[in-house]
């Protein structure tokens, strides 16, 4: 305060011991000016008016007397001087006794305080007997404070020797690095200005509005100090903000408005505190952004207390009243960036909230260990607390509170501009995203996370599909308002750019030189909505011609759905050899040098196809049953049934897999075609040609079957046995209606189900071909068309019934029925040729020509039968009646559970998929005449 050298020089000497300075190299803290005290001055300013201050209070006349000559201040200065003088030589005496009795008092084990402090700062004298200190610290003293007040820094040898200190380090650059001042309350001997009863009106008013301007900056004032309880090194005190008692004897209506303005300061110094705190680099950058914002309020409210000091030096006008008037403005603003701030120290943790749900404890906890298992954000700069309010939760508590406010002109105008700053920073990360598709988040606090542990590289081996899913993920809890409608587009949007990107694509979707820097900007939607668009343009252009999707597709329908399938044919007659082996047994290498030669066999379709270097053969010794069932327990697809962990399932391999069981191909899908051919969906792919090679596997075995039954010698003899000709027949018969089966299934499941979803699928992806003169054709996503490849091989395994547990047990049946029949015929012709007379015998019988006996004799040489075991039947009669309950029971088993499966048809027919009656249409002919025919059959079928 610098209006007139006597109260500008009390007023700095009354604070001397209560602000903070620089420190000097002792690292003492010094005054600059003499030490005034308030009652002297007071005093002085009494018996000369023209010294006392120049204020009045509200509405009262004030005196004119206004200039002082410089050498009536320096004279008053000096009078003060002198008696300030005095009163330390008399203090220092009384402190420093002579050697006898600091004897005598060591003598008797008495110290007192003011010793040990004197002891502590000996900076200033010697060690000797301290008499001659005394003596010589008083002459120091008088002849400085002779030449003047700028050379009385030798001589404050008070007892309290504050010092500066450097706070400990902290990541807010810009945070006050200075010890705070200590409260006034706590200085010793601190010198007491005149009470406020004692003081007119007038003086009163000029005081408190002197304090106020101090106060207003964070001081405390000669009557307005911190309240008791306020400790402004405790972190928590200093964000609530200090309270403030104003000393008594002050009149009650400057006190009412005395009162009214402090919160003003309250909110003054909790918002410098916020400011230090929340500039903490593990803030993030919105929250830097924010408290840069507040900053440049706080330096216009500091612009304004200048203002306001320099009107209370010039104008006598200026009174408590006015001061009020000037600050309302100001003070509501204060209000509103207060509690902003202690709303966002709330979310933190740092002031204590009441509402706290433990709720969210358990889920951060699982977030957490989410977190670990993944391993992707362990390093310093992803850490992420539960308290740490950050990034899109801070632009979400600030549009809130803007939407609470909206009344109020004056806090929607401060809380838009606070948003607008601290959405700045935001909008860079959200555009570097939209039209570059790279996130650069120290902090963690953008609404997409990254997980840099999930690369590409694990496409080929992952079937959880984890890279597209989980390496590009949004945080759900931390989406600002103004992103809520539009956060999968702007998922999408940079994941599309990402891949176009590593695929030596360009870097950013398109060349952007003006883009919305704020969530205010009207153009903010229509931003992400363009990028959104052309990254989706970008990378379906870029699987659709360059990498070729639908040829792609339609290469994998030649393999895997055997369209066409003669080439396949072909390879299973050269491969015979080797798939007939058992598993272990089977050489994986030939079968692929096989499978490369039929691939590249000139005139078939395959052989034409650009991609057939990508199929292999591999071995699975795991039955497709048992996989189907796993899977199907894991998703839960079955109503009722347990869902039963990975963990807990043990697939036992089968023992009697042979190559043709357990024969399956790859397809090794180059990125970025690997993100819709998946290999989620090389598994699905998978399923369906093993289930349609078993089919056809099953197929061949009958009409092998079929074969040898109607060329054989032996079945193709009428022999006089008639009981053994109606056996045949009825061998003829269940081997036919089992060939039906297989073939009505396989054709259900090719002509049904697999080409008309084939045909919806692909017609859809026509739709977006990227020929820009359709403009009429939809505009579908790349998720859509993921989703589209995805639902068609869910349908197909849905609709061929490997989705369904209670199906697939039934097929396994029936196929199990089918094939055992189909391994005994070699054993079926053994036995018909002991049972039948005519070919037992060494005779050519009558009804055979020499041409079918000698190709009889010849098969039989050929097959060289085992000898009977003892429990065989030895005559004819016995062979036969055996053979009739052999295929008795073939036939009730195969009746009984063909029954079963069209009951169960019918059923799901009605519940679930539609198209499966035409699949129980045509079964319904294989059971025709038979005992089970149109019998609804509730046995248990587990």
């Amino acid at each position: 305060m610098a209006s007139g050298t006597a109260r500008a020089a009390s007023r700095a000497n009354s604070y001397a011991d209560d602000r903070m300075r620089t420190s000097i190299p002792n690292g003492s803290f010094k005054s600059e000016r003499p030490d005034l005290r308030a009652p002297e001055a007071s005093h002085a300013e009494a018996q000369c008016p023209g010294m006392a201050h120049k204020r009045t209070a509200s509405g009262n006349p004030r005196p004119v007397n206004r200039s002082i000559s410089t050498e009536e201040r320096r004279y008053e200065e000096r009078r003060v001087t002198e008696r300030t003088f005095e009163a330390h030589v008399d203090r220092i005496l009384k402190r420093n006794p002579s050697p006898e009795k600091q004897h005598r008092r060591s003598a008797t084990g008495e110290r007192r305080e003011g010793e040990v402090r004197r002891q502590k700062s000996t900076e200033f004298r010697p060690r000797d007997s301290l008499s001659d200190a005394s003596q010589g610290i008083i002459l120091a003293v008088y002849s400085t404070c002779m030449c003047g007040k700028e050379e009385m820094l030798t001589w404050r040898t008070a007892p309290w020797n504050p010092e500066a200190t450097l706070l400990p380090h902290t990541s807010a650059p810009l945070a006050s690095r200075i010890s705070i001042p200590p409260v006034a309350s706590t200085v010793p001997q601190a010198p007491q200005p005149k009470s406020l009863n004692e003081l007119t009106l007038e003086i009163q008013e000029a005081a408190i509005v002197e304090d106020l301007l101090f106060v207003f900056m964070g001081y405390e004032g000669q009557y307005i100090r911190f309240a008791k309880g306020y400790d402004p090194t405790e972190e928590r005190d200093r964000l609530t903000g200090p309270s403030f008692r104003i000393s008594p004897g002050l009149d009650p209506s400057l006190a009412d408005l005395t009162r009214t303005m402090l919160k003003m300061a309250t909110y003054y110094s909790a918002l410098e505190a916020f400011v230090d705190v929340q500039s903490r680099v593990e803030f993030g950058a919105v929250n830097h952004a924010l408290c840069a914002s507040i900053r440049k309020f706080l330096q216009d409210y500091l612009i304004m207390i200048a203002q306001l000091e320099t009107q209370f030096l010039t104008s006598e006008s200026f009174t408590v009243h006015v001061l009020n008037i000037h600050t309302m403005p100001t003070c509501q603003m204060m209000h509103q960036l207060y509690l902003l701030a202690h709303e966002l120290l709330k979310k933190n943790g740092i002031v204590d909230d009441e509402t706290e749900d433990e709720d969210d404890e358990m889920e951060n906890d699982d977030a957490m260990i989410e977190r670990l298992r993944e391993g992707g954000e362990l390093i310093p700069g992803n850490m992420t607390s539960k308290k740490i309010c950050k990034g899109g939760v801070v632009l979400g508590l600030i549009t809130k509170r803007l939407e609470r406010m909206s009344g109020d002109p004056a806090a929607r105008a401060l809380l838009t501009s606070l948003l607008r700053d601290a959405s700045r920073p935001y909008m860079v990360m959200l555009n570097e995203w939209l039209h570059h598709g790279s996130i650069y988040d120290p902090h963690s606090e953008f609404v997409i996370e990254e997980r840099k542990s999930i690369n590409r590289e694990r496409l080929y081996e992952d079937y959880t599909d984890e890279y597209w899913d989980r390496r590009y993920t949004i945080r759900e809890k931390d989406i600002p308002p103004q992103l809520e409608g539009v956060k999968d587009k702007v998922l999408l949007a940079g994941k599309y750019l990402n891949v176009v990107r590593e695929c030596g694509g360009a870097a950013a979707s398109k060349v952007v030189t003006d883009v919305p820097t704020t969530f205010d900007d009207p153009r903010f939607l229509e931003n992400v909505n363009d990028a959104y668009a052309h990254a989706n343009k970008s990378l379906m252009q870029l699987l659709l011609t360059t990498h070729a999707l639908p040829a792609r597709l339609q290469s994998l329908k030649h393999y895997f759905f055997l369209d066409p399938s003669d080439y396949f044919s072909y390879f299973l007659e050269l491969g015979s050899s080797e798939l007939r082996k058992p598993v272990k047994s089977v050489n994986t290498s030939k079968l692929q040098s096989l499978l490369d030669l039929v691939l590249r066999q000139p005139g078939s379709i395959v052989s034409l196809d650009p991609f057939k270097e990508d199929v292999k053969v591999e071995m699975n010794d795991v039955t497709l049953i048992k996989s189907l069932q796993r899977v199907v327990n894991i998703r839960g697809i079955e109503q009722g049934e347990p869902l039963q962990p990975v963990a807990n399932q043990h697939i036992e391999k089968d023992k009697n897999a042979t190559g043709f069981t357990s024969l399956q191909i790859d397809y090794s899908v180059p990125f970025p075609v690997s993100l819709v051919i998946s290999r989620r969906t090389i598994w699905r792919y998978q399923s369906l040609f093993r289930y349609l090679l078993s089919l056809r596997y099953l197929e061949a075995q009958l009409s092998t079957t079929w074969q040898t039954q109607t060329r054989g010698v032996s079945w193709a003899h009428k022999g006089q046995n008639r009981a053994l000709e109606i056996w045949k027949r009825r061998a003829w018969t269940l081997r036919a209606r089992m060939l039906v089966f297989v073939q009505q299934l396989l054709y259900f499941c090719t002509a049904e189900v697999i080409e008309p979803n084939w045909t919806k699928f692909m017609s859809r992806l026509s739709a977006n071909d990227g020929d820009p003169t359709k403009p009429s054709a939809p505009t579908r996503t790349v998720d859509e068309l993921m989703q589209d490849h995805v639902d068609f091989l869910d349908t197909c395994l849905k609709e061929c019934m490997l989705t369904n547990s209670k199906l697939l047990r039934i097929h396994s049946k029936l196929m199990q029925t089918c094939t055992i029949f189909a391994a005994y015929t070699k054993w079926l012709t053994q036995e018909l040729e002991k049972s039948d007379p005519d070919l037992s015998c060494t005779t050519k019988p009558k009804t055979m020509t020499v041409d079918q006996w000698n190709r009889f004799q010849a098969a039989k040489a050929a097959s060289r039968p085992q000898p009977d075991s003892s429990s065989a039947p030895t005559d004819a009669e016995s062979r036969v009646n055996n053979l009739s309950e052999i295929i008795k029971k073939w036939e009730n088993n195969f009746s009984r559970h063909l029954q079963i499966l069209l009951d169960a048809l019918n059923f799901y027919a009605a519940t679930e998929t539609v198209v499966l009656l035409s699949l129980c249409a045509r079964l319904s002919t294989a059971n025709q005449g038979t005992e089970f025919a149109g019998r609804g059959q509730d046995e248990d079928i587990g």
